[in-house]
């Protein structure tokens, strides 16, 4: 692991806010999962003295983490499909508010995965395509008849293309230097274009009140922003902040069961038991904490 300067203003000022819980700092491809449960996992947190960010600090260097992504594979992710279908059908209606509809204009979505928002958007009448560093889930949305391409925001194929929209599901809490890839994504967009992050909020109350046992304290987040501090870094490279607030997802009670053995084993073997003993388990529901945050942010 190597020590890094705040993403935000670059400064190496900080005061340590969760110590590390790991022991070994050797890097854990499957750590870097989208639906890994190693909740509380994690390398030392900090807090910057200047700007208030909070970020991974040491943290392993940015190719062994693109490397990780590279090499992951999620078959739980495929498992909750539905969930994040109705999840991102949400979403994109909420969008839409601020984008405008589809009406045949071009969408990209950077951290695809197997391609779910990619086809609601496609369905949804956008021209929709998406770019995944995972081999395997890149391959995945391929088979489906997607048009993901797999790489980041740096993959030859893009060079010369510009898109009226770009979004960024739970995609830059991992990011080694999220500065970098918002200007290029800034550099993607179409004058008047829209950029759409949605990421965990530190600074929200329950994240506030759990402390040390907010869950998504974990290895694959390098980046902890909070409403004020992303729309920070996005004006810091351009965009205009239109709107940003809380949004929630929708989740089958299977996993939300499997996520709460993450916490607590006893919590989650309960929890697993009255499910199916109800017959539920593949039931989605939407879940809402607060700390999960979208921003809508514009190109001028």
């Amino acid at each position: 692991m190597i020590t890094v300067n705040c993403s935000l203003c670059g400064q190496d000022d900080y005061t340590v806010r969760f110590p590390a819980t790991i022991k070994d700092e050797t890097l854990q491809v499957d750590a870097f999962s989208c639906t890994h449960s190693g909740y509380g996992h994690h390398a030392q947190i900090v807090e910057c003295r200047q700007c208030g960010h909070v970020y991974t600090n040491p943290c392993w260097p940015a190719d062994d983490i693109l490397g990780a992504y590279t090499a992951v594979e999620d078959n739980t992710y495929i498992e909750e499909r539905l969930g994040r279908e109705l999840t991102f059908g949400k979403h994109l209606q909420a969008m839409e508010k601020y984008t405008g509809p589809a009406n045949d204009r071009t969408l990209l979505d950077v951290g695809a995965y197997i391609g779910v928002f990619v086809e609601v958007a496609t369905a949804a009448g956008w021209r929709a395509c998406g770019v995944e560093p995972s081999a395997w889930g890149a391959q995945i949305a391929q088979q489906r008849g997607l048009q993901v391409l797999h790489g980041t925001l740096d993959t030859p194929e893009l060079h010369g293309q510009h898109f009226d929209v770009i979004t960024m599901w739970d995609v830059i809490e991992h990011l080694a230097d999220p500065g970098a890839e918002v200007a290029k994504a800034f550099q993607r967009l179409k004058p008047g274009g829209w950029l759409v992050v949605h990421t965990m909020d530190i600074d929200s109350l329950i994240a506030r009140l759990l402390g040390a046992r907010w869950p998504w304290l974990m290895d694959m987040h390098i980046q902890y922003f909070s409403q004020k501090t992303l729309a920070q870094l996005l004006e810091n490279n351009g965009f205009q902040v239109v709107w940003s607030g809380t949004q929630g997802r929708y989740l089958r009670l299977n996993y939300v069961a499997s996520r709460l053995g993450g916490l607590n084993r006893y919590l989650g073997a309960v929890a697993t038991r009255v499910i199916h003993g109800l017959r539920l388990g593949s039931t989605a529901v939407p879940v809402n904490f607060g700390d999960l945050f979208t921003v809508y942010a514009q190109r001028p």
